[in-house]
Parts: structure tokens; sequence; C-alpha cells
């Protein structure tokens, strides 16, 4: 995308406006943008500003500050990035698999997406679930959680379009969605089953506490502590280790590295780790 001039814009963005939605998006989220998004926070923003009505970014930042209510969550969901597919780094769901099967005695089994965005990780989850113990209703829970509530409202909905799934072995498309027809031409949806096996709730990593229970035995959070400094990655992983099990594994994205964390979690595997001995819940 090139970079658009101040006079090929609708809006006035300049540099002090930047700075203002990278504090508000670094306090609210944890968010850490860098100059390269600049564009990116533009286009995504300048359409809240008409559907607003607003003359300028100012304007909108001003507002914002000073009412917030609603709009904290629209500006969230304005600035967080959704990149995901089905069974993405597909040795994760291999090596859950494994440990399905070892731990099936200790069932029910706990596994918490924490970055679920549109739903394809969690599902992907239940999807591994469901072949790993032959059923459509295998003894796990599945809690998927994000801070935009407009992608979890995708993945509450379970519906995608038909390309989503083109990478999944035609059994699988066969055993967990459903074609759509006349209206629906051209999407899918989740079996109703799968569904079932998972709860969606609205939930900010940089919160205080993470009232979601547990101990969980497989907790994903993948790709979304890129966008975190270290300070706040840390303080991220001292909460969710609060809710990993004895041998719970954490699963992370391939481009995470957490040596500053060597205290809280260590490495087990390809992306994987486990909570160290001395931070223990």
């Amino acid at each position: 995308m090139s970079n658009l001039s101040s006079g090929e814009r609708d809006f006035e963005f300049n540099d002090r406006d930047f700075r203002r939605v990278c504090e508000l998006i670094h306090a609210r989220a944890g968010i850490a943008l860098v100059p390269a998004k600049r564009d990116m926070v533009y286009g995504r923003l300048s359409r809240r500003l008409r559907t607003l009505g607003l003359r300028s970014f100012k304007d909108y930042l001003d507002q914002l500050e000073q009412h917030g209510g609603e709009e904290w969550q629209a500006f969230t969901n304005a600035l967080t990035t959704n990149l995901t597919s089905f069974f993405r780094e597909p040795h994760h769901f291999d090596k859950l698999h494994e440990e399905l099967l070892r731990r099936a005695p200790k069932a029910p089994l706990k596994l918490w997406s924490c970055a679920a965005s549109t739903g394809e990780e969690p599902y992907s989850l239940a999807i591994t679930a469901c072949e790993t113990f032959g059923t459509m209703t295998p003894p796990v829970r599945i809690l998927a959680t994000d801070v935009d509530t407009q992608v979890l409202a995708t993945a509450s909905q379970g519906v995608y379009a038909m390309e989503r799934i083109n990478g999944l072995d035609d059994e699988l498309k066969r055993r967990y969605f459903q074609r759509g027809s006349g209206p629906n031409e051209g999407k899918c949806r989740v079996v109703p089953a799968l569904r079932s096996l998972i709860e969606f709730r609205p939930l900010n990593l940089l919160a205080n506490r993470y009232d979601v229970g547990g101990p969980f035995d497989a907790l994903f959070c993948r790709n979304v502590m890129i966008y975190f400094d270290k300070p706040t990655q840390r303080a991220i992983l001292s909460r969710l280790v609060e809710h990993m099990g004895d041998e719970g594994l954490l699963y992370t994205g391939h481009s995470e590295n957490y040596l500053h964390a060597a205290d809280l979690i260590q490495p087990c595997g390809r992306t994987l780790y486990r909570r160290t001995a001395r931070s223990g819940a």
C-alpha cells in the first residue's frame, strides 16, 4: 500500500494524532503500533470518523477520551489485526492430538484459545478433539476469547466463505461443515455439535485478572504477543500461567520468543512451553 499524502486524504492526520492513537491503543489493548502502521491506522479509523460525522482525527480522539463509552470497543476493534485460518501451524494440532490421547483418563479436558479471532482456531481445536476421541461429543470444553467483539460475533456464528475450508480434507469438510444453498450459496457453517463444544467470551489480555477458570490442559496464545512490547508480554504471561495445569502446554506463534520470561515458562518443544516449577499457581 502506497503512502497517502495529506492532500489525498479526507481528514487531516498529523504526527500528534498518530502519537495519540498509539498511546490510547497501547493503554487500552497493549498493542504497540510502529510508524509503518500509520496508513493502516488512518484507513481503519477514518471509517469511524465518517460513521460519526466528525471532521478531524483530533475531534474523534477528543470525543473518545472525553466520552468513550461504546466507542472504545469500536476503536479497539478497528485497530485489531485478525489473521487466522483453520489448522494454522498444523504441527500444533498433531501435538494436541497426542496430548488429548495421553490425558484421556483425566477427562474432561479444558482447552483455551485466548486470541480466537474469527473462530478458525477454536473450531480446529474442536475438530481435533472430535477426531481424537471418535465422537462429536468428546470429553473437552473449549473456551475462546478475544478483545475484538466483532470477530467474536463472527466466530460464534460459525459461518465462513467456502474458500476458507479449501485446504481441509474432504472427509473433514463433510463431517464438520454444512454447505449453504440459495442465498447462502458459497458459504458453509460449522455443524451445531461442534459449536456446542465452545464458549465464546470477550476478554482483554490487559485485564488485571482473567475470570476464565481452569486449569487448562492446552492454552493457545499464538501470533498475538508480537503486537505487545516485552513488559506487556511478561505481564500477560504471568497471568496466563496461573491458569495452566501442572502438565498444561502453552502453544505459541512461530515468530514469538520468550527468553525474557524463563522464570515463568520453559520451552518443551517446537513453539511449546510449560509452566516453570517456580511459577506455579
